[in-house]
């Protein structure tokens, strides 16, 4: 291991593993330094709870660990044998989300629905009283995405895509948190 990506191991130990795992990453770890600062992190598990805060572990690594010029994402690519096509892979997550996911939050007024699927991952969009729902990302790193993990072997990760911001009816409103 280079000494740059000790520094960025030691940095990450620090602060930032726990609010990654915390947000549903199974780990994190240093995949690769290059010369020119660039660190590669490899996120096996869940890497969609770590983009929404990527450029926040970008600043906090490059605060500890002043060689660093960048932060990139590894994404591990799904087997072609287990992972459906794109179609497929949207078509079955919104059987998932229709048959065990939406009666669960249309009590709240909400409903979840597949917005797009490809290469693996399936980006989510939550309506209803879901969209700026200050609970919205709990429900996603740990009701929605591991039951299509359970459900979808072979995913990639799971992205929210909803405008939050744009809610103008959620169930839990930010002041409520």
């Amino acid at each position: 291991m280079s000494d740059l990506a000790a520094q960025v191991t030691a940095a990450l130990s620090r602060s930032i593993w726990s609010s990654v795992i915390a947000r549903g990453a199974a780990s994190i770890r240093v995949a690769a330094a290059d010369e020119e600062g660039v660190v590669t992190l490899e996120v096996p598990g869940s890497p969609g709870a770590v983009l929404p805060v990527l450029g926040r572990i970008e600043a906090q690594i490059r605060a500890a660990v002043p060689g660093v010029t960048a932060v990139r994402l590894a994404m591990a690519p799904s087997s072609p044998s287990s992972s459906p096509e794109a179609g497929d892979l949207g078509v079955a997550a919104q059987r998932v989300l229709d048959s065990e996911v939406n009666p669960a939050v249309a009590a709240h007024r909400g409903h979840v629905a597949v917005d797009s699927a490809g290469g693996g991952w399936i980006r989510l969009r939550l309506e209803g009283g879901c969209q700026g729902c200050a609970l919205a990302e709990v429900t996603v790193r740990q009701g929605i995405e591991p039951l299509l993990r359970a459900r979808l072997p072979g995913i990639t990760g799971v992205a929210d895509v909803t405008d939050h911001e744009a809610g103008t009816d959620p169930f839990f409103t930010p002041a409520k948190r």
